[in-house]
């Protein structure tokens, strides 16, 4: 409750200091939450080669299993989420029509004082599929030098992020809603798509709630304590926007929610990067929504958009994990698939952006509703 308490208080402040300062101040504010944001990139692949690496190789010859039983209830819990949205989407976004939608401009920005880069040392695609090959490998080879190393390594970086990330975390959060505050173009974004942007948040929740219930049902036990354990993690996925960044503090929920360590620490980072039911949700019903809303666009129907859902569950493994990636890696199948042109993508970006963290929320809670399912189906006996 210590760390909800800090991001909340963070996203207050941030907000309250990007409404006042003067814009040197915001810049400077800017400049901490790009070099902070550096850092998290950087850390982002060795979380996943870590992490994934050790906790597959504490399953030993179940690792191939476990990580198709992840892969596969992540993957449906995504285009399931997809359908759902739509299915809203048809129910209530025509009641747009008429409305005057407002023009989504992009925002101009804070530019910082000075960039400091700090290039990854791989790409996070990269980085999973090495972190299936030695986690894998380590099964098979049996090899208790390269497990150790992995074993050892993850514990530099648990401590890194507990020492070093967490305490700076709230820090980070409030710096990046006192630029949206500052810079105004949430709100108008908000103000203009306030239902579509109702609508998404209600349907995350509609969606976390079946996750959970299916999981308490599966698992016996009471799907809102165990929702209720994972709120910390909802909140630093609201605050950071990116679901990789929020990594350690869903596997430490999804520990305290009892599940295996092994799971937790493999199932949660590869959920992490191929589920994202909550930002597939919104890019469903803002997608909608802007067809809805423009003359050139066709009305979207079923056979429309099934194959761009069934599409974009596969592109979001390649949304990276900062905020804004999962639209960034959809606009190439707006344009293809539904269409879109210039204006509409821009639209599409802004509305998108107003609830990225909302989004990016509802994806790291549904991932430990996942890790609860894997845990059981791994350990039945």
């Amino acid at each position: 409750m210590r760390l909800i308490m800090k991001l909340a208080l963070g996203i207050v402040i941030g907000i309250v200091v990007g409404l006042i300062v003067p814009e040197f101040i915001t810049r400077i504010i800017v400049t901490f939450k790009e070099i902070f944001g550096q850092f998290l990139e950087f850390t982002i692949p060795l979380i996943i080669i870590f992490f994934i690496v050790s906790g597959i190789a504490s399953f030993g010859k179940q690792s191939g299993k476990m990580l198709g039983l992840t892969s596969l209830i992540a993957y449906s819990s995504t285009i399931l989420a997809g359908i759902l949205a739509f299915i809203v989407a048809l129910i209530f976004i025509p009641m747009l029509a008429g409305q005057s939608g407002g023009a989504a401009e992009e925002a101009a920005g804070f530019e910082p004082f000075f960039e400091f880069t700090i290039d990854p040392i791989t790409g996070v695609m990269t980085a999973l599929v090495a972190a299936f090959v030695f986690g894998i490998g380590i099964t098979r080879l049996n090899s208790p030098t390269l497990k150790s190393f992995f074993d050892e390594g993850k514990e530099i970086i648990e401590r890194m992020i507990w020492k070093i990330i967490i305490p700076i975390l709230p820090f980070y959060i409030g710096s990046i809603f006192a630029e949206l505050a500052a810079d105004g173009t949430v709100l108008d974004t908000l103000r203009a798509f306030g239902l579509v942007l109702v609508l998404a948040v209600a349907v995350h929740w509609v969606w976390i709630t079946i996750l959970f219930t299916a999981a308490g049902a599966f698992i016996g036990r009471n799907p809102f304590s165990a929702l209720k354990t994972m709120l910390p993690a909802y909140f630093t996925g609201l605050g950071t926007m990116s679901s990789a960044a929020t990594i350690p503090v869903t596997v430490r929920q999804s520990k305290k929610n009892d599940v295996s360590d092994g799971v937790a620490d493999s199932a949660v980072p590869l959920s992490a990067t191929i589920h994202l039911s909550g930002s597939t949700i919104t890019l469903v019903l803002c997608s909608v929504a802007v067809m809805v809303l423009s003359n050139d666009l066709s009305m979207p129907t079923f056979g429309m958009m099934l194959p761009f859902i069934i599409t974009l569950g596969i592109i979001m493994i390649a949304a990276p994990g900062v905020p804004g990636g999962a639209v960034i890696a959809a606009l190439g199948l707006l344009t293809t698939m539904l269409g879109f042109d210039e204006t509409a993508l821009g639209l599409m970006i802004g509305l998108y952006m107003a609830q990225d963290s909302l989004g990016t929320a509802a994806n790291v809670t549904g991932d430990g509703a996942i890790a609860l399912i894997v845990d059981k189906m791994m350990n039945k006996k």
